[in-house]
């Protein structure tokens, strides 16, 4: 059964409908960017366990899903970059991973991936 205070994307097929949760979606997110070269990791606030004790699960996490319309996604990731690594072409490998990986588990069109550098830290 669905949780109400989760956001879905819907796929509806010929014999119902698939429900995509967006907590599946922020796992998608944290392995692909873990993937791309020269990124440390999510950069994550303090506090994430409890928001997710309270049920923001995200929150803190270093992204963001925001699902709109027509099963689009909109992403917001926080990352922290290798030092000596060129931050641009850092964030833009993140971009292209995140919409590639997301796009091809879930089947969805992703309208933005916005990478804020938070930043440098030696690996």
């Amino acid at each position: 059964m669905a949780e109400y205070n989760k956001q879905y994307i819907i796929q509806d097929q010929d014999n119902g409908s698939v429900l995509i949760s967006e907590d599946v979606v922020a796992t998608i997110v944290d392995q692909a960017v873990s993937e791309v070269e020269g990124v440390i990791g999510l950069s994550v606030k303090p506090g994430a366990d409890i928001a997710e004790i309270i049920g923001k699960k995200n929150w803190g996490k270093g992204m963001k899903i925001l699902l709109g319309p027509d099963n689009e996604v909109f992403i917001d990731c926080n990352i922290v970059v290798a030092y000596g690594q060129a931050v641009i072409t850092v964030a833009k490998a993140v971009q292209e991973t995140v919409t590639a990986a997301v796009e091809s588990a879930c089947g969805v069109k992703v309208a933005a991936v916005n990478v804020n550098v938070c930043g440098i830290a030696r690996q």
